[in-house]
């Protein structure tokens, strides 16, 4: 499944296994960080190999299936790390803070650049006060993309060691609910 998410489309866990109103604790190691951020969604690592992707489009009326190409692929796992660990839900407007949090730390290839210029527009449209805070909040951001590290260096780390790699305070950057993006399971 995509982490380019929208509301309602996955079926994520009823009950949370940490309390959603702050960042995940920086306690955890980045592996546990990014396993519950992947259940409380109703992800899997899956999309990190696939050969094709769905993206849901017109308020997910429509599935198109597009290639995953491995710049996405090596992109998406980098992509989840960073709303593990600045606790950026994913939801319209958490991929919308996620995506301006990314732009100011640095991208790396086109397809970043361009998935997040989409959602930082839409995140502007939807919550721009939000928007305005994650881009002043990522003005010390140092993104994954361009750091050289694999994603299996980086999931046996504490998460608040994480976190000051990408210069993000240890207990995290959101202030809220980290938003879900579906519904509970029945």
């Amino acid at each position: 499944m995509t982490t380019t998410t929208f509301d309602s489309l996955h079926d994520v866990a009823e009950a949370p296994l940490f309390p959603r109103d702050r960042p995940l604790p920086p306690t955890l190691t980045v592996r546990q960080a990014r396993d519950v951020y992947l259940a409380e969604n109703g992800f899997t690592t899956d999309e990190y190999t696939a050969e094709t992707f769905s993206l849901m489009i017109f308020g997910g009326r429509y599935k198109v299936k597009l290639p995953n190409p491995p710049p996405r692929r090596w992109a998406i796992a980098m992509h989840d790390l960073h709303h593990v660990a600045t606790g950026y839900g994913a939801n319209f407007v958490g991929e919308g803070e996620i995506a301006v949090w990314e732009l100011m730390g640095g991208c790396e290839t086109w397809i970043v650049y361009l998935l997040n210029a989409s959602a930082a527009m839409m995140g502007c449209v939807l919550a721009p006060n939000r928007m305005l805070q994650a881009y002043k909040d990522a003005k010390p951001a140092k993104a994954l993309y361009r750091q050289g590290m694999k994603v299996d260096e980086l999931l046996d780390m504490q998460l608040g060691d994480l976190r000051e790699r990408l210069g993000i305070p240890r207990e995290g950057l959101a202030k809220g609910e980290r938003a879900v993006a579906g519904k509970p399971r029945a």
